[in-house]
Order: C-alpha cells, then structure tokens, then sequence
C-alpha cells in the first residue's frame, strides 16, 4: 500500500514540474543574428542564427528586449527584434512576439547562468569582469573636462613656441 501512495506521489511530482526544455516555446530568426553570451551587444559572441532559421525561447527579460535562447545545442541570448511567430499564417515579429509565444519572464546572472552553459569557453576565465554590470541601462558620459577649465593634454603644453628668436616651428604638427 505505501510503495503505490509513494508511485503516485512521484508520478503526480513528475508531471507538476516541467523541465526547461518543456517550458521552452518556438520561434524564428528575422536575420543574420548573434547569439551572445549575455543579454547586451558587450557580450561576446557565441555562434550566428542564421536568417529563418528555427530557435527555442526558455525566457525574456521583463522589458522583452533580450531573450535567452536554443539553437543548434547552443544557449545564449538574442535581442528580441530579431524573433518571430507564424500565427494563422500572418507573421508577428518583435518584442510583440515574446507574449505571443508564452515566454516567461526571467532574470540574468553571469555567474549561474555562464557556470551552467560556458564553462568550456575561452571567455569563461574572464567571467569576473562581466560581474555586477547592468548593460540594460543607458550609459551617461561625462564631457571630458568637466568642471574644469580647458588645457590642453600636457604633450602639447611643453612644446617650445615660435618667437623671436624661433620664427617657425622646429618640428612638424602632429
């Protein structure tokens, strides 16, 4: 009696936790695409889906801009622009797609997510310095003398200037 409740338990367990690959939906690539080890364009490069060709989506992040990605035995990420969906033969294409297929929402860690897909890549040795970057965000760039008055570089402040005794310059102008 215990060894069949034991059956049941297992067997009802089996079919409530559906594994990656099942929870995986369908789609295709719009172009020529990379598939990046990580969601933004800075990170390296793992292989190119080629144009119409099929790829399982295992999720998205909650903006739907970037999609985590199967293809060909590889994993990596790929912007969501570039995936569609054939539905009643009318293709939909975009970050539209991503509700349309039942993509779930996910989330993004170097460190889980390289340890468990690129352990035998060159760029894994150097998985430290793609910790802690958030590439999802804009960038915002300082202008170079900011809050300070313009000098020039120090290479040109210490060139010897023409006068009077120097009426042209003693070198050419780089």
């Amino acid at each position: 009696m215990m060894k069949k409740a034991i059956a049941a338990i297992m067997l009802a367990g089996a079919f409530m936790v559906p594994t990656a690959a099942l929870a995986a939906a369908s789609a295709i690539a719009t172009a020529d695409v990379n598939l990046r080890a990580g969601p933004s364009t800075r990170y390296p490069v793992i292989t190119v889906v080629g144009n119409r060709d099929n790829v399982r989506v295992y999720g998205c992040l909650s903006n739907r801009s970037w999609c985590d990605i199967g293809y060909r035995g590889n994993r990596g990420w790929m912007s969501s622009n570039y995936l569609a969906y054939l539905e009643g033969g009318r293709r939909i294409s975009g970050p539209s797609v991503v509700p349309m297929i039942g993509a779930p929402i996910i989330g993004f860690s170097v460190g889980n997510y390289w340890d468990r897909h690129y352990r035998n890549r060159s760029f894994y040795r150097h998985r430290d310095r793609w910790y802690g970057r958030h590439f999802d965000r804009p960038r915002h760039h300082r202008p170079r003398w900011h809050g300070r008055p313009h000098r020039p570089p120090h290479h040109f402040r210490d060139r010897p200037r023409p006068g009077p005794f120097m009426p042209h310059r003693p070198y050419r102008n780089y």
